[in-house]
């Protein structure tokens, strides 16, 4: 098959007996062994254990087996921030342990249950801590349109493997912008879903972070969220059951949208030519599509609340277990020992001014505008290397790190849902993301839109070339 097929094309090529699933398999990781040595996307690989179940699945399918999941047969890496049993789980750190994990969390399941194969590890900062896929223990992961340039993070492995073409989708997750600044970095489709809306057994950073997956059409990230969102009556948060599969989406009518664009950073950061010329560009689309298109002054996000979020996204790197601190990247030590300095009071009082600033963000998608459009980063993507000023920072500000995340992560926050869309190519070459944020729980409303770009401007066509 085509090296660049959508999850959807493959399935339905399973699904057809056009290929086999140990085919696909074995054309994925042909090119995980071509490309992943100069990207460094894939840090652990089951090849052997992926190709018995999908030598298995082939065989029911040549049997006359007809009830089959959605994805049977499409290989999917998983994060390594999220545990899959059998598998090692290092959250990109030395002070981890090497020992594979007793259980799956409740996502990997899912994918499971859709019949997707789970087929190797892709790398991560250590704890995802930061906005770039670099950590000491694996190294550097690259951006398949440079290698010199990163490919964003935390999600970066995975940004990595489906942009190179080693996989048509890959698993990720997003606390502060995991999934939107690789797709940014690396011309994808990336999604954060609103809270509640894809369970997990303990949701990260007290719900602001979510689980998802990274690919490069709307359709197939709508058809992912259809099999991962089903509501978890254990959980405490489920999101409203929509009124029909996601899927559907994809080409329906949004009708009118209020649509406010704005390229102004809440943190005063100043925003590069490409971002602020992407949202430019999808403002144009969106207007030419029927939409009433304004502009903001400024981010809706409040700066006062950066204490706070902090305080709480420190507090996260307890829900790692078994860690030798001592082993633990300097950064990372320096930011649990911020948490630790925080009192139950102090952390209450900030998840308190948290979800007060929510309500006042939240209030303005219903009052004043439906959509957002923002640059997703400030940025194009840097380049390979910020590891270091990190690591000599322990724990202090760097300014590209903190300018990729700048639009980002105030909807981990708030809960809302926001997509990065691959609507505009840099004059270096690279892909930068436009940023489409909605009110809570309206997936249905931003996948439409998010589709009616898509094809108004088709990006599936563009992708890294590989000699």
């Amino acid at each position: 098959m085509d090296e660049h097929a959508s999850a959807l094309e493959v399935a339905a090529a399973i699904r057809a007996k056009v290929v086999s699933p140990l085919e696909v398999l074995d054309s994925c990781l042909a090119r995980v062994d071509a490309r992943n040595p100069g990207l460094n996307a894939v840090i652990w690989r089951n090849d052997e254990e992926a190709r018995a179940e999908a030598g298995a699945l082939g065989e029911r399918i040549a049997a006359g087996v007809e009830d089959l999941p959605p994805f049977a047969g499409v290989p999917i890496p998983i994060k390594d921030l999220t545990p899959v049993a059998g598998q090692p789980l290092t959250y990109g750190s030395r002070g981890a342990p090497d020992g594979p994990s007793a259980v799956s969390e409740s996502i990997v399941e899912a994918f499971v249950g859709a019949g997707f194969i789970l087929t190797g590890r892709t790398n991560t900062p250590e704890f995802g801590s930061i906005t770039v896929t670099e950590n000491d223990r694996f190294g550097a992961t690259r951006n398949p349109w440079n290698p010199q340039h990163t490919s964003g993070g935390s999600s970066g492995g995975a940004g990595s493997a489906v942009a190179a073409g080693m996989f048509p989708v890959a698993h990720a997750n997003d606390g502060g912008g995991s999934i939107r600044i690789p797709a940014s970095c690396c011309g994808l489709v990336g999604l954060k879903p609103s809270r509640g809306r894809v369970a997990s057994t303990i949701p990260g950073w007290q719900g602001m972070a979510t689980e998802g997956a990274l690919s490069r059409t709307v359709a197939d990230t709508a058809a992912v969220l259809d099999v991962i969102s089903a509501p978890d009556p254990h959980a405490w948060w489920n999101a409203p059951v929509p009124d029909r599969p996601f899927a559907e989406e994809v080409g329906a009518d949004p009708g009118r949208l209020r649509v406010a664009l704005c390229t102004a950073s809440a943190l005063g950061l100043p925003v590069a030519d490409e971002p602020a010329a992407a949202v430019e560009r999808a403002g144009r689309l969106l207007e030419s599509l029927g939409h009433q298109v304004s502009r903001l002054d400024a981010d809706v996000f409040d700066p006062s609340g950066l204490g706070a979020f902090l305080n709480v996204v420190n507090s996260g790197l307890s829900e790692a277990a078994d860690i030798d601190w001592d082993k633990v990247e300097a950064h990372n030590r320096a930011g649990y020992a911020a948490a630790e300095a925080v009192d139950s009071v102090t952390f209450v009082r900030s998840l308190g001014e948290l979800q007060r600033m929510t309500r006042t963000i939240v209030k303005r998608f219903d009052d004043e505008f439906d959509l957002l459009v923002t640059p997703t980063m400030t940025v194009e993507p840097p380049k390979v290397g910020l590891l270091e000023a990190v690591h000599a920072g322990a724990g202090a500000p760097v300014i590209d790190i903190v300018a990729m995340a700048a639009f980002t992560a105030v909807y981990n926050i708030t809960g809302q849902l926001a997509i990065s869309v691959p609507l505009h190519m840099g004059a270096s070459g690279l892909p930068v993301g436009v940023q489409i944020v909605a009110g809570p729980w309206r997936e249905a409303q931003l996948i439409r839109v998010a589709s009616q770009l898509e094809q108004a401007d088709p990006w599936v066509d563009r992708f890294p070339v590989f000699a």
